[in-house]
């Protein structure tokens, strides 16, 4: 099995989750957040959306942060579809990415140009696709249980849902 078809497997199951979770967006309260230094409801919802996006990167040789900017969402229906494309286009690249391309360097950079990360792709796919998302989130399911938002079932049941 290469690296491509093993990520994938668990690629396939956070995306499925997090959609779960993007569904139940309310976005009647999309400016909402829980402090004066945290993003908004709406700000943390759509960089979760896009973080799928970034598997499509990794066909290059450097990504940089900041380089593209996510269109504004307001309903549920424009996370999900934009959310879709997204884990889609990132799932093909990802799928069509050889065990020798996982292991060359890949560079994130900063809006500036500086080098943010430098490791193999196959690293840089668990660090900053795969474990960002679920931080995030995870985030995400705190502000959702903030706004009295029934939860669903990620790794195992919630208060609000069972398996």
């Amino acid at each position: 099995m290469t690296f491509a078809e093993e990520t994938l497997k668990e690629y396939d199951s956070e995306m499925a989750a997090t959609r779960r979770l993007l569904e139940r967006l309310p976005t009647s309260r999309l400016d909402w957040k829980p402090h004066g230094k945290s993003r908004t409801l709406g700000e943390l919802g759509t960089h979760v959306t896009e973080l799928p996006r970034w598997g499509m990167r990794f066909r290059e040789a450097q990504f940089q942060v900041g380089s593209e900017k996510a269109p504004p969402l307001k309903t549920v229906e424009e996370f999900l579809a934009r959310f879709d494309d997204n884990v889609a286009g990132g799932r093909q690249a990802i799928a069509a990415l050889t065990d020798d391309q996982m292991r060359e360097e890949f560079r994130v950079l900063r809006p500036d140009g500086a080098v943010f990360f430098q490791s193999p792709r196959k690293s840089l796919i668990r660090r900053i696709l795969l474990n960002h998302l679920i931080h995030h989130r995870g985030q995400l399911t705190v502000y959702l249980r903030e706004n009295d938002v029934p939860l669903p079932s990620i790794y195992g049941p919630t208060a609000d849902e069972a398996v």
